[in-house]
């Protein structure tokens, strides 16, 4: 897991709901069954844990994020919230009947790692669900990033990229190799609006990519998100409103 992602809750309920309003289609795709056991990966802000508790399952949300946690547990204290690395997560061994993940999978760049854990800690036959960014996501986005943080600072940010973004087939690959059936997997085009007009790439630049700006100043990085905007705009913003230019995987794995 990148280290270097700052997350803003706050932020994120407020500008960026649109990660958990999206979220819901992959809840029905995994059809939550009263008393079931189900891990929700990389559960941000609560909102998907608390949907999914919604159709009577036991759902324990997991995140790394000490304040999107803290956020959680106070918009949910009802539900079971707790701090892991699904990179390296090995509690609960064989104790869930699903694991759900939604928008968390592509900050996790030991994939391997993070696909053991979430088959280790199923039960046989136990299911994975999950929606991602895929092979191409944000690219229009990443490659303004790069070209501003060359051209201004002569700083080489492909260093610096938190993602993984992979294909189908190298997704399935690697869930294959450790024992799953790959029941069902789509890779789709996805363009995102964001709030507040033209103020909506730099909510998207500064909930999601602090990884690119760590040492720059607040200031110095208006300077730089409007770069970003000057030159994605022709691409992406359409009526008055960005589209970030998301594609997406969702996957659903049986545990064999």
């Amino acid at each position: 897991m990148n280290n270097d992602q700052v997350w803003a809750s706050e932020l994120y309920d407020s500008k960026l709901s649109f990660v958990s309003e999206l979220g819901k289609g992959v809840v029905s795709l995994l059809a939550p069954v009263k008393g079931e056991r189900i891990l929700d990966i990389g559960c941000g802000t609560g909102d998907l844990t608390n949907e999914i508790a919604g159709f009577g399952a036991e759902v324990t949300g997991m995140d790394m994020s000490p304040d999107m946690l803290a956020k959680a547990r106070d918009k949910y204290p009802h539900l079971r919230f707790i701090q892991g690395d699904a990179e390296q997560y090995i509690g609960d061994k064989a104790y869930y009947d699903a694991v759900f993940s939604n928008a968390a999978l592509h900050w996790m760049k030991n994939a391997e790692g993070a696909a053991r854990s979430i088959y280790q800690v199923l039960k046989p036959g136990g299911r994975f669900m999950a929606e991602f960014g895929g092979k191409g996501n944000v690219q229009i986005v990443t490659q303004a990033i790069y070209e501003v943080l060359e051209e201004e600072y002569n700083i080489h940010a492909s260093e610096l990229n938190p993602w993984y973004f992979p294909s189908i087939g190298e997704y399935s690959t690697l869930l294959e190799a450790l024992g799953f059936h790959v029941a069902y997997a789509v890779h789709f085009d996805r363009p995102t609006p964001m709030h507040d007009g033209d103020e909506g790439l730099q909510h998207w630049l500064s909930g999601f990519s602090s990884s690119f700006f760590k040492g720059i100043d607040a200031k110095e990085k208006i300077h730089i998100y409007q770069k970003i905007a000057d030159k994605t705009r022709a691409e992406l913003f359409h009526d008055g409103v960005w589209y970030i230019d998301y594609k997406r995987i969702r996957i659903k794995a049986i545990k064999s």
